[in-house]
């Protein structure tokens, strides 16, 4: 359920939460009710879906994925997450980007759910 404990702790593992909704809207509240933000995924084929999850009432992660894995090697995008992950990418040369959100989003349209440098566990 949303409110277990393990849901709420942000772990670096081979970690799958499956849960049910009733709506977009809903899980994106699910999405967003934690205290960390580093990255998040949503599977779909529908583009209203697609880009609710990427506007300023979708995830509110660091790094907003469609069709691909939370698998951390978004290397290169800007990294960085929010909330109690962080938020840092406000130092140096990126100061002014402070006072906006950014976030790296990936869609991908294929059929196939591509891993980060060809990784393959098959």
């Amino acid at each position: 359920t949303p409110s277990a404990a393990v849901v709420k702790e942000e772990l670096f593992g081979p970690v799958l939460y499956v849960m049910k909704f009733q709506s977009l809207k809903e899980a994106i509240e699910i999405n967003n009710s934690v205290p960390q933000g580093l990255s998040s995924s949503i599977f779909t084929k529908r583009p209203e879906i697609i880009f609710k999850w990427l506007g300023p009432h979708g995830s509110d992660c660091g790094i907003v994925n469609v069709n691909i894995p939370t698998n951390g090697a978004e290397i290169g995008g800007a990294f960085g997450g929010e909330k109690a992950t962080g938020g840092g990418r406000e130092a140096g040369s990126d100061s002014w980007k402070q006072y906006m959100r950014r976030a790296t989003c990936t869609i991908n349209y294929g059929s196939e759910l591509p891993l980060a440098q060809g990784i393959n566990f098959g």
